[in-house]
């Protein structure tokens, strides 16, 4: 298993945008008061005996700047659909109208603002916790290179401040993520 320090900071790198793209999954998925197709995307309806999101049974459009429509493609499915809904983690209460499911954003209070608030602050924390993690793990690379004679002392140091500043890097980016999404929630 002989890697190189390159092949590590490579693969802790790719993990970290990793860890990045799953925040910002995460955080598309807290709701503003603002509608967005995205938002039903982890919502899975029973089709058949599998569990398939919304967006493989049926149309998921913007009707307006705050409600969502769902069109589903068989006209079954519109029960389940809403009901999968309904059952969701989002507090929404969608209404069926003929074939198409509405599905109103609700206003958000100020309580409800904070609250979110505090669910996104978590989310970056857990991304932060993760990076910070993969800096850990590809120092413990680093010293087992060392141990082995691999590198020398001065290649490891200077590995271990190319990963702090890719670390760094990655808590910044965060941050900024964070930040904008604090205040999409906090706008009225």
């Amino acid at each position: 298993m002989t890697t190189t320090v390159a092949e590590i900071r490579k693969a802790a790198e790719q993990k970290m945008l990793k860890s990045v793209d799953a925040l910002k999954t995460n955080l598309s998925r807290v709701r503003t008061g603002r509608a967005h197709a995205g938002l039903l995307d982890h919502v899975q309806v029973d089709y058949y005996g599998s569990m398939v999101p919304i967006s493989q049974v049926a149309n998921v459009t913007l009707v307006d700047a705050r409600t969502i429509g769902v069109s589903p493609w068989e006209k079954k499915m519109a029960v389940l659909i809403d009901k999968a809904i309904r059952e969701s983690d989002l507090g929404l209460n969608p209404s069926m109208t003929g074939e198409l499911i509405r599905v109103p954003m609700p206003p958000l209070s100020e309580e409800r603002r904070r609250e979110l608030t505090k669910v996104v602050r978590s989310e970056g924390e857990d991304a932060k916790v993760a990076v910070r993690n993969l800096r850990r793990d590809a120092n413990g690379q680093f010293k087992e290179l060392l141990k082995a004679k691999s590198i020398s002392e001065d290649e490891d140091r200077r590995a271990q401040d190319d990963i702090q500043k890719l670390t760094d890097r990655f808590v910044v980016e965060i941050d900024k993520l964070l930040q904008a999404k604090e205040q999409e929630i906090m706008t009225v």
